[in-house]
């Protein structure tokens, strides 16, 4: 067997000892229901546990009647699966010990590690060498526990009833797992893996993709919740995310520590490095999570892709009510998130004006009013299915307790039509107070409801426009790779300005007339030829605008003289960059390294609009043309770019081009650490490269 195929059995090992142990023991096992030890094992017991179940405690002969070993060493087996609960001081001895008996898999409960302070680092390094050295899955420390549908190994928070194919979560917090299945339980979504990784000393939620991609099947849960305060292998996340998604995984994802305060307070959480919001927000997209920023809308975005099975078709959605004001607050909503709420079919609602009173409302909203029974609720149901089915996407169910009828038997009705109809079917169910009962009952037969349309609206917006995966295209014209790889042979620093351009000209940019000069003599000749107006900006400083090394608008030979000497007083000044004057549309085009991500490629408007209005879109490359596409889209300065009040914009596919092409040159030639096209001008097709800065390196 070759060491590759040998590394992935004992993955294969130590996954199936994570997730499906034939045996486990808990080290520090106890009697006492207020010790993590005492919790876990009873919340193992309590629900179901099938393998062999084995109780490490020097201190009792048997734990919740199952006999108690003195120590590791005298387990009668290999323990498949451990659960470590004892003081900080005695964790890296029975890691040493498990680690000699061959365990695969361990999670470490006990805190006072690198959440503490500098030596809970240093421990935590010592942790991860052991579990590396004996190819052991570690997880946490200061981890709350795992559950599998084959074992319930948490000692804190909930713990729900788990089911199959339902939504998983990866998270590097304990406490937001058990606050997110809090509101999930609640309103009726159920879980089936729930997966928390503590401090990662050596496992983070990133590895914890990977192994999740490695092994997902048919059998897998259509949906993965993903809560990161720590990425430390942001491309091993990017790449299993982006399989996930592609295998038909639904994503949604939060990352907190983005702001400085944010990082700050997750450092001191456990320790977790900062990522910056523009590289989250570029890395999500590639991947194809949907981002979301809060666990409401964590669980929102989950109910909806429940209910919608995975995915949408369109966003097309009928709103079906028994109050007005809900339904005209829900159809605010979807406009502003641009799903559509369409007139229904005259068929659809002659059909629906003879099941409903004649004040009813048959448009779309549809308000069945106050005095709506459970058999016309489910009369319009099958209307809507049968009428519009293929002109609608999504049906809203939004009932109250307008106490003219009871709720019971509603409620059954839409349960029904979440299961039975062929167009997905959500429910608000806004009386939480005076309907609490049925609404529970209704939760227990495995359906979940939301409170409140807004949200609702929200998180169908999310899901409608939830990031789509676009692979580059793999050739593209006037591209000489070739010739860009001879161009920046041996290279390295900023590089000239007639270096810069030769490269841009063969990755397949355009340039306005220009001329490089070293003289007065070559200036005038050069200013001749070109011909007036013109720019002029000075050769060597770096960043030519921060040292007044820019002069436009130059008409004739005296300024051009004048221009010329001032700028070659600039310190560091070598010569002067003679150039067309362009006019027309400004926008910015950059690039610059993001760790082992790659490339993040910048857009937006110039001038203004990238100082002052920050109106400017990341993506990482490679980019795919409809990529580039959707970051034009994006910026809110879009009208301008196609053109306005008559002025002419420059065209959106030639921009998309060159996006196209920037991220194909940095993702080629990656020793590139810095691309900066500021200004490409122009109108129409007619786009031109006025400046650009490149360093290598």
């Amino acid at each position: 067997m070759d060491k590759n195929a040998n590394a992935l059995t004992e993955r294969t090992r130590a996954y199936n000892a994570l997730f499906r142990p034939k045996n486990i023991v808990i080290v520090g096992a106890s009697d006492n229901l207020s010790k993590p030890g005492g919790k876990v094992l009873k919340n193992i017991l309590d629900h179901g546990y099938n393998g062999t179940l084995r109780v490490v405690n020097p201190g009792a002969d048997s734990i919740s009647g199952i006999p108690s070993f003195k120590s590791i060493d005298d387990l009668p087996e290999v323990p498949e699966l451990a659960i470590v609960a004892i003081p900080a001081p005695f964790v890296i001895p029975a890691l040493e010990d498990l680690a000699t008996r061959g365990t695969k898999a361990v999670i470490v409960l006990t805190s006072g590690f690198g959440e503490k302070d500098e030596k809970g680092k240093e421990e935590e390094e010592r942790m991860r060498v052991i579990a590396d050295g004996a190819h052991m899955i570690l997880i946490g420390p200061n981890c709350s526990g795992f559950m599998t549908p084959h074992y319930s190994g948490k000692f804190a928070g909930i713990i729900p009833d788990l089911k199959g194919k339902s939504v998983d979560i990866i998270s590097g917090s304990g406490a937001t797992v058990d606050f997110i299945m809090e509101q999930a339980v609640y309103r009726g979504l159920s879980f089936c893996n729930v997966l928390n990784v503590g401090n990662s000393a050596q496992t983070g939620v990133e590895d914890l993709v990977a192994l999740y991609d490695e092994n997902y099947g048919e059998d897998s849960a259509p949906t993965l919740m993903v809560y990161l305060e720590s990425l430390k292998k942001p491309r091993l996340f990017l790449n299993h995310a982006r399989q996930l998604t592609k295998k038909g995984c639904s994503i949604v994802g939060i990352k907190s520590g983005v702001t400085e305060s944010g990082a700050r307070a997750a450092a001191s959480h456990t320790g977790a490095m900062a990522t910056s919001e523009v590289t989250v927000e570029a890395l999500f997209r590639k991947a194809g999570i949907i981002r979301v920023r809060s666990k409401v809308e964590m669980v929102d975005t989950a109910c909806v892709l429940a209910a919608a099975r995975g995915s949408l078709k369109g966003n097309r959605v009928c709103v079906i009510s028994d109050a007005g004001g809900p339904g005209v607050m829900l159809s605010d909503e979807l406009e502003r998130q641009g799903v559509e709420v369409p007139i229904l079919k005259d068929r659809t609602r002659e059909r629906l004006s003879r099941v409903l009173s004649p004040e009813s409302s048959v448009m779309n909203p549809i308000d069945c009013l106050p005095t709506r029974t459970a058999s016309q609720i489910r009369e319009v149901l099958k209307i809507i299915e049968a009428e519009e089915k293929g002109s609608i996407d999504l049906i809203v169910v939004m009932v109250g307790n307008p106490g003219m009828s009871e709720n019971d038997e509603v409620y059954r009705v839409i349960s029904e039509a979440i299961d039975a109809s062929e167009i997905p079917v959500i429910p608000v169910l806004s009386s939480t107070t005076t309907c609490a009962d049925l609404i529970k009952n209704f939760t227990s037969r495995g359906k979940y409801y939301f409170q409140d349309e807004v949200p609702l609206g929200a998180a169908i917006g999310k899901v409608t426009h939830r990031p789509r995966l676009r692979e580059p295209s793999p050739t593209l014209q006037y591209y000489d790779r070739t010739a860009i790889e001879s161009v920046l042979s041996g290279r390295e620093g900023a590089l000239e300005p007639g270096t810069a351009k030769e490269m841009l000209l063969k990755a397949g940019f355009r340039f306005p007339r220009q001329i490089e000069v070293f003289s007065e003599e070559e200036l005038l000749d050069s200013c001749k030829n070109i011909g007036y107006p013109l720019a002029m900006k000075v050769i060597g400083p770096l960043h030519k605008s921060d040292v007044g090394g820019v002069r436009v608008g130059i008409s004739q030979q005296e300024p051009a003289l004048s221009a010329w000497k001032s700028l070659m007083d600039i310190e560091g000044a070598t010569g002067v960059l003679v150039q067309e004057m362009i006019a027309g549309v400004e926008v910015i085009l950059g690039a610059s390294r993001a760790d082992d991500l790659g490339h993040l490629v910048m857009f937006g408007l110039g001038g203004i609009y990238t100082e002052v209005f920050k109106d400017v879109r990341f993506a990482l490359s490679p980019l795919a043309k409809e990529e580039c596409l959707e970051m034009l889209r994006a910026i809110r300065g879009y009208p301008i770019l196609k053109g306005i009040r008559g002025e002419r914009g420059v065209s959106v596919d030639r921009t998309a081009d060159y996006i196209e092409r920037l991220g194909r040159l940095v993702t080629d030639f990656p020793a590139i650490r810095e691309i900066d096209i500021n200004p490409l001008k122009g109108s129409g097709d007619d786009l031109f490269v006025v400046d650009a800065r490149i360093i290598v390196g």
